[in-house]
């Protein structure tokens, strides 16, 4: 018993060094990965102190920056050149033109379905024929109503010309002659009203068949022989037809562009699925701000293009700002100090190329590249690289 209760007692004690040895290493990592950043903390702070350090000490001794070793850096000679912003924003591609059927009465029991899904369909074609048997015996019945009035009319028409023909040779009552008369009257009415009541009846029996009213694609077809045509159900439309020759692309903009975009701005259009791109240029822009996405609606009309499908993702980069001369730098080359934003320039004094400091004012940013208002011009030059530890006055060398 006493050689067992050894045994344990050993392995929860390994088990116990084990997770002290495993938080003693973790802290002690912890520690180092603070000295670290510590330390590179440290070198900045003194890498600028030596830079200023060393540029006072230049002032104060012309000398000592003639025997410095000239610092290498890279530069490029700054030229105005046509600058755009884009507002970048996810869209979706749709479609100008869906149709979804609907029976033109009530909902109504299908007899056949014309049409597949995906078929090509176009305008005035058949697509279901609907439970016609009762409208069919009202019209036999409005037809043969019809006929009745015409036979009694023809009939009525006989006796008025009959009393007419005595009334000429005085024979016979005045009053039966425009009795007569009065009846072929009322019964032209009748037949009037007896062929309007034919139309309304043939109007209803077109209605049992169900046309397409758009050209396009048949994008959905979720009817069956038997079921109930309404149009639309809890699941969606019955029949949708797309007609994907007229699409366009949408996007939601916030608010704050509202000033920057208008009818007719460009627009580069990205769809990821097919890899095209597609140049464009707005169409609609909201006159509204969604409460929800604090953000106006905009449209653009795309090309056809065979691959192009409603619903599908695209990407959207909307012009809202130009300018034609510009100075543009790689944003990169952009620094910040307590004084605000800079970069360093290469200029010639007294035969010898030195860094300068120049403080700027920054426009917008497309891609990799920094508009700047105030600071730089055309012909200035700009060091792109090496500049990170230049102090203004440093003597350099491009070679």
């Amino acid at each position: 018993m006493k050689k067992y209760f050894l045994i344990a007692f050993t392995g929860i004690s390994l088990l116990t060094s084990c997770g002290s040895s495993n938080k003693e290493n973790n802290a002690i990592l912890n520690d180092k990965k603070a000295a670290l950043e510590k330390l590179k903390g440290d070198k900045t702070k003194l890498d600028k102190e030596m830079a200023l350090l060393e540029a006072e000490i230049n002032k104060l001794d012309p000398s000592n920056a003639t025997a410095q070793k000239a610092k290498l850096v890279a530069v490029q000679t700054l030229a105005t050149a046509d600058f755009d912003h884009f507002i970048e924003l996810q869209g979706k591609v749709e479609s100008e033109n869906i149709s979804y059927i609907s029976p033109r009465t009530g909902p109504a029991q299908v007899k056949e379905v014309l049409v597949k899904k995906g078929q090509a369909v176009r305008k005035g074609q058949l697509l279901l024929r609907l439970d016609d048997a009762i409208v069919k015996q009202n019209m036999a019945a409005a037809k043969q109503g019809l006929e009745t009035i015409k036979t009694q009319l023809s009939f009525a028409k006989n006796i008025a010309q009959r009393q007419q023909n005595l009334w000429n040779q005085n024979i016979g009552t005045e009053v039966q002659l425009i009795s007569a008369k009065n009846n072929v009257e009322t019964l032209e009415a009748q037949l009037k009203s007896a062929g309007e009541n034919v139309k309304s009846v043939q109007e209803l029996v077109n209605t049992t068949n169900v046309y397409s009213d758009v050209n396009g694609i048949a994008d959905e077809v979720n009817i069956r022989v038997g079921e109930t045509f309404s149009g639309v159900t809890a699941q969606g439309a019955q029949i949708k037809i797309v007609n994907n020759a007229t699409l366009k692309v949408s996007g939601n903009i916030p608010e704050n562009y509202l000033n920057n975009v208008t009818m007719g701005v460009p627009v580069i259009v990205q769809v990821p699925d097919i890899n095209k791109l597609f140049n464009s240029n707005i169409t609609f822009v909201g006159s509204s701000i969604d409460p929800l996405t604090r953000g106006f609606t905009v449209e653009a009309k795309l090309p056809v293009d065979a691959k192009l499908k409603p619903n599908q993702i695209a990407l959207l980069k909307v012009k809202d700002y130009a300018s034609a001369s510009a100075i543009s730098i790689p944003v990169g080359t952009l620094q910040n100090d307590e004084k605000g934003k800079f970069v360093m320039v290469a200029v010639t004094e007294n035969g010898k190329l030195l860094a300068r400091k120049r403080s700027v004012t920054i426009g917008f940013l497309n891609g990799e590249m920094l508009e700047i208002k105030v600071g730089l011009k055309a012909n200035d030059v700009l060091i792109t690289e090496g500049f990170q530890s230049l102090y203004d006055g440093q003597l350099i060398s491009t070679q």
